[in-house]
């Protein structure tokens, strides 16, 4: 798939913006700080409906302005489709289809199918569990856009449940009524995570043989890189401790009865700390290269090379999920070059240079790598130039 037709209005440092894009390679060339990131932030919203920079929509809002649009046309296959994001502040945000009547955005997740690579990757490998949670998650809602609304019902069950924990919290016991509030939320909790886990297991199962044999070719195989589910189950609760790695053997029910069962267990726990213990919002996926783990003991050029597999996984998930010509998801590569040694530059540009379309941005041409260099556009403040 490819955008052929970029259009911004009030969205980041453009007031206006209208890129035509081309299928194959596009390069968007300048110096930092100019917005060509903000350029390929939008095409990843288009895709995702969040940005991989901010945990929030406000900051890509020109400033002063109340909302933002970003339309593209998008080619899939034979098929043509008008796609608008109306970003509003404060407001629930609303999409257009072929310019038909508006409707909530999330009804284009799917659409749009992007892997971006860029600088913010290695927080995947060195941040926190919360980066590796949402990369799980970004790809079980691209590939099944009706696990948003699993998601989105997830994290409104937690904040509930939260609340009423706190609400408990430091009182001798719960009213009865507290008690029956609580026990129901620890059934939704338990039904809406299992289905969350199992899909993100699913995702993970997708994607390791293609990660690992990635990180072989970037890295020249000399450690094997693996990753692991770990549950909030594994070492929280003595009665209920579940070795995260079989936990990818069990179904969607059994996973529910787990949680459930963890949950009753440490009601007192829970009660105490004023917060949910047990669910996908407390798991990990566990990265290791050879026997170490990869936080904290990968080198900056390992980091980099897992980073980057992990991303090159997912671009090979997608082409197994819809193998039709003219399918595959757009590649976007962020800054990244000027990051990464030259053996790694080569290599990352061959693997990627097939692709439908490929979007470059770069500082200067010259760390664009020769297999990359394609259609050039040079970005200047507020201002996007063919070159």
């Amino acid at each position: 798939m490819y955008i052929s037709q970029l259009s911004l209005t009030s969205f980041r440092s453009y007031a206006q913006a209208d890129v035509h894009l081309v299928p194959g390679i596009n390069v968007l060339v300048g110096p930092n700080g100019v917005g060509k990131t903000n350029i390929v932030e939008s095409i990843g919203y288009l895709a995702n409906l969040a940005s991989h920079r901010v945990s929030n929509d406000a900051p890509l809002l020109n400033f002063g302005a109340e909302r933002a649009l970003i339309r593209g046309t998008l080619h899939r296959g034979n098929q043509q489709t008008q796609l608008e994001v109306e970003i509003t502040s404060g407001k629930i945000n609303r999409a257009r289809i072929n310019r038909a009547n508006p409707v909530r955005a999330r009804e284009i997740l799917g659409m749009v199918r992007t892997v971006l690579f860029a600088p913010e990757d290695l927080a995947l490998i060195k941040g926190d569990p919360s980066n590796r949670r949402r990369f799980l998650d970004e790809l079980l809602v691209t590939l099944r856009p009706v696990e948003a609304g699993t998601k989105n019902d997830y994290e409104r069950i937690v904040k509930q449940r939260n609340a009423l924990l706190k609400s408990i919290r430091g009182k001798s016991k719960p009213t009865t009524s507290q008690e029956n509030t609580l026990q129901a939320w620890d059934l939704q909790l338990a039904a809406c995570g299992a289905r969350l886990i199992r899909g993100r297991l699913n995702v993970l199962s997708l994607l390791r043989p293609y990660m690992q044999a990635a990180y072989a070719d970037l890295a020249d195989g000399a450690k094997e890189a693996s990753a692991v589910y770990r549950s909030s189950l594994e070492g929280e609760v003595d009665d209920a401790s579940l070795p995260a790695r079989d936990l990818e053997t069990l179904g969607q029910e059994e996973i529910q009865e787990l949680l459930l069962t963890a949950i009753e267990a440490n009601r007192s726990r829970e009660l105490d700390r004023g917060i949910s213990l047990f669910g996908p919002h407390r798991d990990d996926l566990v990265l290791t290269l050879g026997t170490a783990p990869a936080k904290g003991y990968a080198s900056h050029g390992e980091t980099w090379s897992f980073a980057l597999s992990l991303r090159l996984a997912a671009y090979r998930v997608f082409g197994d999920d819809d193998p039709r010509p003219g399918s595959g998801p757009i590649l976007i590569l962020d800054d990244v070059f000027a990051e990464l040694d030259a053996t790694r530059r080569n290599r990352l540009a061959h693997i990627v240079a097939g692709a439908e379309q490929v979007l470059v941005t770069a500082a200067v041409v010259e760390d664009v790598p020769e297999a990359l260099k394609g259609h050039f556009f040079q970005v200047s403040p507020g201002q996007v130039v063919d070159a």
